[in-house]
């Protein structure tokens, strides 16, 4: 029997003519590990509320959620609690006290277990997710990756019967989103855990998976096995960039029958299926050196006279015209320059030039003005109005690369996480900036809208804008940025052109530099190996 039920499911949020879902019907066994897949806004994140009654979204409800075979309106509050647990992509919304203990413990405790039940469980999960050497800190002072691993074990404390996680990597460092994804596939394995979860970076998450679900615009696009789906979703343009790079390379080159999808099937079926005698493709272009558009010179901050460095003697130069992508783990200080190169902190020591003047002389809030704006990764700290179209107000919305007009009459909040963040996006663009900086632009986008979004970014390029992004998102980077930096606690530790930055890493990298280093150079993305093995050709 089915664990999860969903039938006929259909849902409207108040005050808005078009349904989020439509008529979604589909069954999840117990020990399944299903990924829901899907546009930006197609109703992926409202679908995964309504299985957990606690959180369910208001609006008009159609259909049934089951669980064993029973409402989940029927279900105790006990039940409803203990065996269905939820994972938010926000690990800081989900965290409710100030130790991590404690916040393991905090579930267990309102459900009225008793303290020695309380200990063993709390001492066995925080073995087992490696929390000891961190069992009495504050949450405050740990990375994001170690906050959605704490969110993650809290709820699997109260030994679920169902995992429901809704984009639970989006601000994870590539490193810690593999260890995230690693550890919710043995609770899977090891204790049948049933899992549902949000994911729009699939490298590592559908290789992994048994069923997937895909929704389009809040109806059933595709469900089922995992590998059956990929072949009948490969066919259809729109849903292409959206799995593995070894599924695209497959579906662009046309060779073969048995489909890869992991790095290693990608591997085995280059070097078993094409040549290697070309190697290389010509180097890309890189934009000539002409002015200097933001220089740090030996930055040093910290946020507390007390507390340690958080920017370590950090130099670097960004050049008019480039667009440069910075990545790192959680917590090494890339959002924290950011800050700093928009003004909102000041460092103790060091020089900040924009535009070959420094921060400091910009009076009267010139820094803003024409000049350099900011796009946080907490977008929601931009939105200040009751609705989308009088956030626009102050927007030029004809010179917009994108129609956001089906979401006027909806507050900011309730628009999807991909939808906020091109919201902030338009806002950002209305200063008119000669230097954007990006904190985390794609988390919540799906493949697709992603794509757009670098078109948008190049496209400012052209017009003459410069573009600083902090981004976890490899991919992203590979295809937009000239030069790419790793920031490594608090400093820039190498910077290179692109190419040559992601076939130099190990882990900081792309699924096709792993997939054909060896045996093809500086090849970092889908177009970079398709181009390659079509040049080679067909072995014979």
């Amino acid at each position: 029997m089915a664990i999860l039920e969903i039938k006929d499911l259909s849902f409207t949020y108040p005050k808005q003519g078009i349904s989020a879902l439509s008529g979604v019907s589909f069954e999840i066994e117990k020990g399944d590990f299903a990924l829901l897949c899907g546009a930006t806004g197609s109703g992926k994140s409202t679908l995964m509320r309504l299985l957990k009654r606690e959180i369910r979204p208001l609006g008009e409800l159609k259909g049934e959620v089951r669980f064993e075979g029973k409402s989940i309106d029927e279900l105790s509050e006990r039940d409803s609690a203990f065996r269905v647990g939820f994972v938010t992509q926000k690990p800081e919304q989900q965290t409710v006290t100030d130790k991590v203990w404690h916040e393991l413990a905090f579930g267990l405790e309102n459900l009225g277990l008793r303290s020695d039940e309380i200990r063993r469980r709390v001492a066995e999960m925080a073995c087992f997710f490696g929390i000891e050497g961190w069992f009495d800190k504050k949450v405050s002072e740990l990375s994001g990756g170690q906050k959605q691993l704490l969110n993650l074990a809290s709820v699997m404390v109260m030994q679920p019967d169902v995992l429901l996680l809704d984009e639970p990597t989006a601000q994870l460092d590539p490193i810690a989103a593999s260890e995230f994804i690693a550890t919710v596939v043995k609770l899977n394995r090891e204790l049948s855990l049933t899992v549902l979860m949000i994911e729009h970076r699939l490298e590592e998450a559908l290789p992994v998976c048994d069923k997937l679900i895909f929704l389009k615009d809040g109806a059933l696009y595709a469900f089922g096995e995992m590998r059956s789906c990929v072949k009948s979703i490969m066919r259809d343009s729109e849903f292409l960039n959206y799995l593995p790079a070894a599924v695209r390379i497959f579906a662009a080159v046309e060779h073969g029958s048995a489909c890869p999808v992991t790095v290693n099937e990608g591997r085995k079926y280059i070097e078993a299926g094409f040549d290697d005698s070309i190697k290389s493709l010509p180097e890309r272009e890189t934009p000539a050196h002409g002015s200097t558009a933001l220089e740090f010179k030996d930055v040093w901050f910290r946020y507390e006279r007390n507390s340690g460095d958080v920017l370590r003697g950090l130099s670097f130069t960004l050049w008019e015209g480039e667009i440069l992508c910075v990545l790192g783990g959680n917590g090494s200080g890339k959002s924290t320059m950011l800050a700093c190169a928009a003004g909102l902190h000041k460092p103790y020591s060091g020089r900040i030039n924009v535009f070959g003047k420094r921060i400091k002389d910009y009076k009267n809030q010139m820094l803003y003005k024409n000049c350099l704006a900011l796009m946080p990764q907490d977008v929601q700290t931009v939105f200040l109005r009751n609705s989308v179209r009088e956030e626009l107000e102050d927007c030029d919305i004809s010179a917009l690369p994108f129609d956001l007009a089906p979401y006027y009459d909806m507050h900011p909040y309730d628009l999807s996480g991909g939808q906020q963040q091109l919201l902030a996006l338009a806002k950002v663009l209305s200063c008119k900036p000669r230097l954007l900086m990006l904190d985390e632009p794609t988390k919540g986008l799906d493949a697709n809208t992603k794509a757009e979004f670098a078109a948008i970014i190049r496209k400012l390029k052209a017009a003459g804008v410069t573009i600083l992004c902090v981004t976890h998102d490899v991919e992203f980077a590979s295809q937009l940025a000239d030069r790419a930096a790793m920031f490594f606690l608090g400093e820039i530790t190498s910077c290179d052109e692109t190419r040559r930055f992601f076939a130099a890493n190990s882990f900081y990298t792309t699924s096709v530099s792993r997939m054909t280093r060896g045996r093809y150079e500086n090849a970092v993305t889908v177009e970079d190996a398709v181009a390659l093995l079509k040049l080679n050709g067909v072995r014979k």
